[in-house]
């Protein structure tokens, strides 16, 4: 029995085939249309459907090139299902270098959104109507926030079995029971029964190359542990992410210089000196140290900071040196080895 087309905004799809569909979000203030566009590839055989969707913070720019290097792997001409790939959510952010929308708010905070709200809440009510529940799973993909970077990391809902599943076949060095957080875009697909994984590597408006080469590959693992994807013919065995079920994040406790000592995936113990913090104006030093025992996912890299500023995000375990272990593998892994059928990075 021939599979049926895929029906999107308005928009029909034929089994077998790709297409980009746009969807008029808004027009800026000279009446310049901006679309989100939905790259949609519906297989000819039956499957999920999944959604990988990046930038709804629109300066976090590593999950445009994933999206891009995802699109041109060959694999996808054996498709089962159907694969919806949305490279720019929040089109305002990305033209603007921004985090946010032109009022200020948070995308990833305005959902599931009005038709009569504000403009974050308009387009969050046009991504969770018009794409999100035509979804069986998804993939975010985010970085860190301006000079932050994050060690990359999933991020979900461990009390879904489905979520959980996702986030184990993805591959990527720490998982993190992370709450769901109101008004997100993760919140929304939970609430619509959606199992939902979002992707942490890197900084705001940088590249990390190490970083777009694991989220692609574990979009790629994702998609295989879903049978949208036939197997590898020589599967690598797989490593055991480590999992915390919680965090932390160390703020400054004085306003000055921030001198950090320590790197991303690196092991803390309680009590340790991760830094100091001084003035210009004189020889005063503070030095900052761990709460807790855990290892850095997160970190502050502009030195100036305030009091109150995240320096540090911690997660912790229940076996600090076994987690680094499994931290240092996955990361030389994903290092070491190149994709199946990689694409360059432009």
């Amino acid at each position: 029995m021939k599979r049926a087309p895929f029906e999107i905004a308005g928009e029909t799809v034929a089994p077998g085939e790709r297409r980009i569909v746009a969807i008029n979000l808004a027009r800026l203030y000279t009446h310049t249309p901006l679309d989100l566009e939905i790259e949609v590839i519906h297989g000819r055989r039956d499957g999920p459907v999944l959604l990988v969707c990046a930038t709804i913070h629109g300066d976090e720019l590593n999950g445009v090139e994933i999206c891009r290097q995802l699109m041109l792997h060959r694999s996808l001409s054996r498709l089962r299902g159907t694969l919806l790939v949305v490279p720019v959510v929040n089109i305002f952010g990305f033209i603007q270098h921004s985090r946010y929308l032109p009022d200020r708010r948070d995308l990833n905070r305005c959902f599931p959104g009005s038709e009569r709200g504000s403009l974050g809440s308009r387009i969050a009510h046009l991504f969770h109507t018009q794409v999100l529940r035509r979804c069986s799973h998804v993939i975010d993909l985010h970085t860190g926030a301006i000079h932050r970077s994050n060690l990359p990391q999933i991020r979900a809902n461990l009390d879904n079995p489905a979520a959980e599943s996702m986030a184990r076949e993805f591959g990527a060095p720490i998982i993190l029971d992370a709450q769901l957080r109101d008004g997100s875009l993760r919140e929304c697909a939970d609430q619509n029964g959606i199992p939902l994984i979002l992707y942490e590597a890197g900084q705001a408006l940088r590249f990390d190359n190490n970083a777009i080469r694991g989220g692609v590959r574990g979009i790629l693992n994702v998609m295989r542990a879903l049978d949208m994807l036939p197997a590898l013919k020589r599967p690598r065995p797989a490593l055991q992410p480590a999992v915390a079920r919680s965090s932390y994040w160390l703020r400054a406790e004085a306003d000055g210089i921030f001198r950090s000592t320590l790197k991303l995936g690196q092991r803390v113990s309680r009590g340790q000196a991760l830094g100091i913090i001084t003035t210009p104006f004189s020889s005063r030093e503070m030095e900052v140290t761990a709460s807790y025992a855990g290892l850095i996912i997160g970190r502050n890299n502009i030195p100036l900071v305030n009091e109150g500023d995240a320096l540090y995000h911690i997660a912790r375990f229940d076996t600090v040196a076994s987690a680094e272990k499994r931290v240092e593998a996955i990361s030389e892994e994903i290092g070491a080895h190149s994709l199946p059928e990689e694409p360059p990075t432009i």
